[in-house]
């Protein structure tokens, strides 16, 4: 075959156009977009199976500790006659950890000291009690960038407005309250019908110790709070994440650090303005076992990431999630541990 022949016989390649090669472009971006929010979903879903495994862990520790001690465990420790914070203020979640598998970590407490003081305990982050949509899952720090604390998700049911009362000595009608030793018997609205525990946000701003005293009576707006003032120290809101300092110690056993009340449903938006900006907030009226007289009242919201919906741990251990759009009364009947109410499904 001569030279010219034999070229001729090469098949000749052909490459794609610029506009074949937008076009696979674009149909690969497509699939893309279509597939993205399916990956998105399922990791959504991932996210919120292990959250409610948390929570399963947390209800089985609670009975593990019911088992041990013979009642649960108290929300803090109040000495009458000290309006200061003393080793006592340890949380549930502290008092539990041998039963998350973190025995090891419980050995290096002293219970006689604070635990503000125990830098080495508070600063270490307990995966079980994080839930992994936690957007803020860091550790808290003072104003020259030194660890001091870190957050956690899940907080206990203090009931459905009052806290504590230091005059009397006597608690919410919630789960835990200070110097509680309640067992299975106390809860005569029956176990599977009073929470345990609920989610909340880490990092969540918060106001306290107001000047004016609420009453005994839950508000039913939640803007009830937007006249309140307080010590500037005691309104812990700011355009920075360590302005807003809600449920960011998981070893503090005060309410706006480790509990929840049934005041508002689910994600309620608690409006406060301050600074020339508004902050959905927790609201404590006076920070439980610091003052000799003054009742402490609480509207400290069960809020999630988990769209629509947030975790509820119950009293008999069992976990599900709840619509935020539960009746208000519902919501509050359930945060009862025996106020008598006959409690629908839920």
């Amino acid at each position: 075959m001569d030279p010219i022949t034999q070229c001729r016989s090469i098949p000749q390649r052909r490459a794609f156009t610029l506009i074949e090669l937008l076009v696979v472009i674009a149909i690969i971006a497509i699939l893309i977009a279509l597939l993205l929010p399916a990956v998105q979903q399922a990791r959504e879903a991932a996210r919120r199976t292990s959250c409610r495994n948390n929570l399963r862990q947390f209800g089985l520790a609670l009975h593990n500790y019911l088992d041990s001690y013979s009642k649960f465990p108290p929300s803090y420790c109040v000495v009458p006659g000290v309006t200061g914070t003393v080793g006592g203020q340890w949380s549930v979640r502290a008092r539990i950890l041998p039963f998350v598998e973190q025995a090891n970590l419980q050995d290096l407490i002293n219970w006689n000291s604070a635990y503000s003081l125990q830098l080495d305990v508070a600063t270490t982050r307990v995966s079980t009690f994080l839930c992994p949509s936690e957007i803020n899952d860091v550790t808290r720090v003072n104003s020259s960038g030194v660890p001091r604390d870190y957050p956690a998700n899940y907080a206990v049911n203090m009931g459905t407005w009052k806290v504590w009362d230091p005059n009397d000595g006597s608690g919410g009608d919630g789960a835990f309250h200070p110097n509680s030793n309640f067992t299975v018997a106390h809860f005569r609205d029956g176990t599977s019908n009073t929470f345990m525990a609920a989610e909340v946000k880490a990092y969540t701003s918060y106001l306290r110790n107001t000047n004016e005293d609420p009453g005994a009576t839950p508000p039913t707006t939640p803007d009830f709070a937007i006249g309140f003032t307080a010590a500037a120290g005691d309104i812990n809101m700011g355009p920075t994440l360590m302005s807003n300092t809600g449920q960011t110690e998981w070893a503090d056993g005060l309410s706006q650090q480790s509990g929840f009340t049934s005041t508002f449903t689910p994600n309620t938006v608690v409006p406060y303005d301050t600074g020339g900006a508004t902050y959905d907030i927790d609201y404590i009226s006076f920070r439980e076992g610091t003052h000799a007289t003054r009742v402490a009242y609480g509207a400290i919201t069960a809020r999630s990431y988990h769209t629509g919906i947030v975790h509820v741990a119950l009293m008999d251990g069992s976990v599900r999630g709840v619509s935020e759009n539960i009746d208000a009364q519902l919501w509050r009947d359930l945060g009862t541990r025996s106020g008598g109410e006959v409690v629908s499904e839920f």
